[in-house]
């Protein structure tokens, strides 16, 4: 009986929310009668005949007649009142308000819960002209099966919509009679609209302007489906309908703002931004909710910014400023900081200025943008030239760790440009590192950054080694007294440190000790500690610029964004942070669920480990004691006088370059002047001193005149012939006359070594790269030199070569180039083997010796006789150069082995000839090993063995930088071999190939294929 009367108790209430014109009097004593305290559906496993079938069956239970008749007519009014296919007054009514009372109701709060939700979670980026609506669309991505959607409410709000379609849509004659029909098809469409479908959302909004063109929510629809066309970048179609819109509404209410709101996003998306700010004007006039208000004032002020209207732009910021708490406090706080960004230190009012910014900061309101205010005060002191003040803000405002990656981006960056400006290059170096890590690496402002940051590698590498290295010699030319009360005052300051240090470890032990921990493992003494942390480090980095005695190199990292002031970057902290770690956790092995991992795990090491544990703590602690010690840092001092001399030879090289440096790229003349003038002052190598008096003679022409005339006298009178003397000598306009450009000699170079005179071209490169040292074509020079280096000696000498040129000239095109040479085809062409390739044809050679020596003269004669006597075959002669002693005469294209041996057998034994130089007969293939490897010993002693079955990969040649009218015959050259056969590593037969003019053939062909070699390095 109990289980039937709450059976019948849900079935009055389901009648209940379906009739619902009840009085409150009658409804109270259904719901009294029932002992029902809170309303609940009927639930949904009774369809319409079982709820009927319940009443008619249990109404004759019940003791009171007038329940009986109550539901005796109830039974009657429900069957009618459900069906969806009679228009009368009843069905109609009952619809609607089931439809608007209980789906769409429900529906609603999800989605208004939804567009909360994401409003909160989106960020204005303020540093951009803000869209009128606050929505981020994401990039479309394909949804997983399983994967949660974005937001769960968006997808309960258009369940609820389809549910009240399908179940509640009175579709009667192609007219639809349920009044709600065009609200469900309208938050159906918004629910489209934010899960951000716009397509399907389009259709819905569509859907009710074909349907119901009399809706009270018409021009509520029009306006959304102008917003989901701007969302499909329908931008025309939207303003041509929205303007129709506009005037077909009579009042101006909260739709007319929303309707131009939206037409002044369109405009914003056409880049309109007059016909927008008109539009955006009557929005913030009319619509009734503030925030919407104070958003409309501050795109008002940016478009106003954008325009250069500043007096506009300030007084819509004042608006916002204005509302105060009516507004929300990012657009107040972001208003004062425009207005921060227009202010004039010249001719405003600095004292109101600041107080108005003291007392924002001072504000506890204003808590959670303390990163920005402090920003606009480093502003305001930069712009003042108080760099000192400008500091000490931008450091508080990255202190806060702003959620604004830009804002953080900007006081990195701002910290580097007062750092490079005051050249101070390697902590400029620092603070760039950290910018791009910051930035989008897609941005121009990225790119700009990071060749800026590229251009101080070489500034911080010579800057370390000068530092380091002065530091040593100054050491050194101290007494042995002197030397060690040096180190002891050092020693003395880093007891000091170590005592502040161990102190602070103490104090933060205690904390952490009178703070247990939290239900999830976290100290709740971490803002304490890390509070301390961000002390420590500020202490560090303050330290840095003092100068400690060095002994040895500091590591350099040049790396991008492996530098900087980050925690982890800075060695101190970061031994810190693994202290404190194992005082709150102990040793914690590396898996999942550290946490809660048993810590009697800990206690389970075996002897042996402990022993070693031991052993390795003693170790430490013994080199932990060695620091405090003299001898400590004397041991590790140069011992010979080879040693300093080498340092002093790295240090003077890298003032050089330094000078060159700060002349050149950062046209700092002061200081390039003071690097240069400190290398004539330190005995520099002879090959320094003319080049750094030429650019001192270059620098004070613009900084001392008086100096500059000196100093050219000084060069032409102590090198009269030099090529900087000649320059000095002549006027500007015969200087370039008389003396060869570095150009002009690089290509002349270039074409001897075309021509194959590798020797006078190894000499006379060698000579040009000490005349022109500092020039940026030195690394063409160098790597010519490596390619005749590898033709004259070998794979080994010419590996060696290449690897200079990339170490030294690591930026430079030839030396990117040489780098990657030596990865990829270097072990190519020292992975090549005597015999591992069929051959193709056969060359006998002779030695010889110079070409100018007699025998080799005679021998070439008698070689050149035969070859023009023989009709048959195309036999050619070449003197290939082996090494910088030995030639060989060659006779190439012979078919065959034997053939070779006839040929050697005829040129020995036949009367016109006699030749008694022993013949040397080698394929083709091993020839070209013999002259990459220089290995013809290694060949004699080599036995024969089959071909292996697959063929070894050729490199492609490795050639130096071609002068610019060599260059289209290079490259012409080298189409045509790559058509007629594979790449190689040397120069094939000379009947498939032509000869050079000297009638040789070039045997080796490291040769590195690169750009337009007159184009300078920048």
């Amino acid at each position: 009986m109990q289980k039937y009367e709450n059976d019948l108790r849900q079935a009055l209430l389901f009648f209940l929310n379906f009739v619902g014109k009840q009085s409150n009097y009658r409804k109270k004593l259904i719901l009294n009668f029932c002992n029902i305290k809170k309303k609940r559906t009927f639930t949904s496993r009774y369809t319409k005949i079982d709820f009927l079938k319940l009443i008619i069956k249990k109404q004759f239970t019940l003791k009171t007649k007038l329940v009986k008749y109550i539901f005796s007519a109830s039974i009657v009014l429900f069957v009618v009142a459900c069906s969806t296919k009679k228009n009368n007054f009843l069905t109609r009514n009952n619809h609607a308000l089931s439809t608007k009372y209980n789906i769409l109701y429900n529906g609603g709060i999800a989605l208004d819960k939804g567009v909360e939700e994401l409003k909160t979670q989106y960020n204005d980026n303020f540093w951009e002209q803000l869209p009128i609506e606050r929505m981020q669309v994401a990039e479309t991505k394909a949804t997983i099966p399983g994967q949660e959607k974005k937001n769960a409410n968006f997808e309960r709000a258009e369940d609820k919509s389809i549910k009240a379609i399908q179940k509640h849509s009175m579709n009667i004659q192609g007219s639809e009679k349920n009044p709600q029909m065009d609200e469900a098809h309208l938050m159906l469409g918004k629910a489209r609209y934010y899960d951000q479908r716009f397509v399907p959302a389009l259709e819905a909004f569509n859907y009710i302007l074909y349907k119901y063109p009399s809706s009270d929510k018409i021009y509520e629809a029009k306006i959304w489906r102008e917003k989901t066309n701007m969302r499909l970048d329908n931008d025309a179609i939207a303003i041509t309908n929205l303007t129709k819109l506009l005037k077909e509404i009579k009042f101006k209410d909260q739709i007319f703002a929303d309707a131009n709101a939206a037409l002044a996003q369109a405009f914003l998306n056409l880049e309109q931004k007059d016909s927008a700010m008109a539009k955006l004007q009557l929005a913030r006039d009319f619509t009734k909710k503030k925030e919407e208000k104070s958003r409309y004032y501050f795109i008002l002020g940016q478009l106003f910014e954008s325009l250069n209207q500043k007096d506009s732009a300030y007084v819509s910021y004042q608006s916002v400023i204005d509302m105060n708490r009516n507004a929300a406090r990012q657009y107040v706080i972001q208003a004062h900081a425009r207005q921060a960004a227009q202010f004039d230190v010249a001719t405003g009012d600095s004292i109101a200025f600041l107080k108005k910014f003291n007392d924002l900061l001072e504000d506890r309101e204003n808590r959670s943008f303390l990163d920005v205010l402090n920003h606009q005060m480093a502003l305001y002191y930069a712009k003042n030239k108080n760099f000192k003040r400008a500091k000490d803000y931008y450091n508080v405002s990255l202190k806060k760790r702003s959620a604004d990656q830009y804002l953080a981006a900007s006081n990195y960056r701002n910290l580097a440009d007062i750092y490079f400006n005051d050249a101070k290059y390697v902590t400029a170096g620092k603070y760039y590192d950290s910018t791009l890590v910051q930035l989008n690496d897609r941005t121009r402002e990225f790119k700009f950054i990071k060749k800026k940051r590229l251009n101080l590698d070489d500034v911080i590498k010579y800057e370390g080694i000068a530092t380091r290295n002065d530091s040593i010699l100054k050491v050194l030319a101290m007494s042995d007294s002197n030397r060690k009360s040096y180190y002891e005052e050092y020693i003395s300051k880093l007891k000091k440190e170590e005592e502040a240090r161990k102190k602070l470890e103490a104090e933060n032990t205690k904390l952490a000790e009178s703070n247990p921990e939290n239900s999830d493992g976290q100290s709740r003494s971490d803002e304490e500690v890390s509070g301390k942390m961000d002390k420590m480090a500020q202490q560090s980095r303050a330290n840095q610029d003092e100068k400690a005695p060095v002994s040895k190199a500091p590591t350099v990292n040049n790396s991008i964004g492996k530098t900087g002031n980050f925690y982890f970057y800075n060695q101190q902290t970061l031994e810190f942070g693994k202290l404190e770690f194992k005082k709150l956790w102990g040793n914690r092995a590396l898996k999942d669920n550290w946490r809660t991992a048993s810590s009697k795990s800990n206690s389970t090491k075996n002897d042996d480990d402990e022993e070693q544990d031991v052993a390795d703590n003693t170790a430490k602690k013994e080199s932990a004691d060695a620091k405090f010690t003299v001898d400590f840092y004397t041991s590790q001092l140069p011992k010979t006088q080879k040693e300093t001399d080498s340092i002093s030879k790295e240090r003077n090289f890298a003032y050089y370059q330094l000078g060159l440096i700060y002349k050149e790229k950062f046209k700092e003349y002061k200081l390039a002047a003071s690097k240069l003038e400190n290398l004539l002052q330190s005995n520099p190598e002879e090959r320094l001193i003319l080049p750094s008096m030429y650019h001192l003679y270059k620098i004070y022409e613009l900084i001392d005149k008086d100096k500059a005339l000196a100093m050219k006298d000084k060069i032409i009178s102590q090198y009269p012939t030099s090529r900087y003397a000649q320059i000095l000598s002549k006027s500007d306009s015969e200087s370039e006359l008389a003396v060869a450009s570095p150009e002009t000699t690089y290509d002349n170079l270039y074409k001897e070594y075309l021509k194959g005179d590798y020797k006078k071209v190894l000499a006379e490169t060698t000579e040009a790269i000490d005349q022109y040292t500092g020039e940026d074509i030195v690394s063409k020079f160098e790597l010519l030199k490596a390619n005749v280096t590898g033709k004259l000696k070998g794979i080994e000498e010419f590996k060696k070569s290449l690897n200079y040129v990339a170490l030294n000239y690591p930026n430079s095109e030839e030396g990117k180039t040489a780098e990657s040479f030596l990865g990829k085809e270097i072990p190519q062409m020292e992975a090549l083997e005597f015999y591992a390739i069929a051959p193709k044809s056969w060359k006998i050679l002779y030695k010889a010796k110079d070409s100018t020596e007699t025998n080799t003269m005679a021998l070439n004669k008698i070689l050149s006789k035969f070859i023009a006597e023989r009709s048959v075959g195309k036999f050619t002669l070449s003197n290939d150069i082996y090494t910088m002693e030995d030639n060989f005469l060659v006779i190439h294209g012979i078919s065959t082995e034997e053939s070779a041996k006839g040929i050697a057998t005829i040129l020995k034994e036949f009367k016109d000839y006699k030749v008694k130089n022993t013949p040397y007969i080698i394929s083709n293939e091993n020839y070209k090993i013999v002259q990459i490897k220089k290995n013809f010993e290694t060949y004699l002693t080599t036995p024969y063995s089959d071909p292996k079955p697959v063929e070894a990969i050729a490199a492609p040649p490795l050639r130096p930088v071609a002068p610019k009218e060599e260059k289209k015959q290079v490259i012409e050259e080298t189409k045509q071999n790559n058509r007629n056969q594979p790449p190689s590593l040397s120069e094939d037969d000379p009947q498939e190939k032509p000869r050079n003019d000297r009638g040789q053939t070039p045997t080796l062909q490291p040769t590195l294929q690169t750009p337009n070699p007159n184009k300078r390095d920048k």
